[in-house]
């Protein structure tokens, strides 16, 4: 069973905000728009916790 980091999945969109979600998404890389509204509610986006746009 996964727990924790592996639950977190890394995904970009298409002007390149990295996201991290917690949703399963089997190793298939998506893009940001590609994900359902759903997983949508489910993304941080990372440069609004880092609080840059390039880390």
């Amino acid at each position: 069973m996964k727990s924790g980091y592996e639950l977190l999945s890394w995904v970009n969109d298409k002007d390149g905000r990295e996201y991290v979600c917690t949703i399963s998404d089997n190793g298939k890389k998506k893009s940001f728009e590609q994900l359902t509204e759903e997983e949508k509610r489910r993304c941080t986006n990372v440069n609004q916790i880092v609080g840059t746009e390039r880390w």
